[in-house]
C-alpha cells in the first residue's frame, strides 16, 4: 500500500489568498482558497457524486481552520461555508491532480456560463 504523506504545517496567507501545505515527506504546495472551496468535501458540494457547481469565489478566503483529529482539518470560509473535512490524502489528491482539476473547473464554468467573479451588491443612485 502506498504511503499517504501527513500535513506537518499549515501556513494561510490571507493576503494571497493561499493555504500553503507541508507534507511529511518534504513536500510544500499552495492551493489556493478558491480552488479548496469549489472542490470542497462536503456533502452540499458534492452532491452524493454529482458536484454542485460552485461559482463566484474568486476572492473567498480560509478565516479558521480547524484539526480534526490527527487525519484531517475542516476549512471554515469567510463565505460562511464550514462543513468540508479536507483529509491528509485528499490534500495531497488536490496538489497532485490541481493542474487537471482546476482545468475541468474553468471548463465546467464556461460551459455554464459561470462567473468566478465575486458577486457585488449593486447599488442603485436615485435622482429625484
Amino acid at each position: 500500500m502506498e504511503h499517504t504523506p501527513k500535513v506537518t504545517h499549515l501556513k494561510l496567507k490571507r493576503k494571497s489568498r493561499v493555504l500553503e501545505i507541508a507534507f511529511d515527506g518534504g513536500e510544500v504546495h499552495s492551493l489556493s482558497c478558491e480552488f479548496l472551496r469549489v472542490y470542497s468535501p462536503s456533502a452540499e458540494v458534492q452532491q452524493h457524486g454529482n458536484p454542485v457547481l460552485v461559482t463566484h469565489k474568486k476572492n473567498v478566503n480560509i478565516s479558521a481552520i480547524e484539526t480534526v483529529g490527527h487525519y484531517a482539518v475542516k476549512l471554515v470560509f469567510d463565505d460562511g461555508h464550514d462543513s468540508g473535512i479536507y483529509s491528509w490524502a485528499l490534500l495531497y489528491q488536490f496538489t497532485k491532480d490541481y493542474q487537471e482539476l482546476w482545468q475541468s473547473y474553468l471548463t465546467r464554468l464556461k460551459d455554464n456560463h459561470g462567473s468566478r467573479e465575486a458577486l457585488i451588491p449593486m447599488a442603485v443612485k436615485y435622482t429625484p
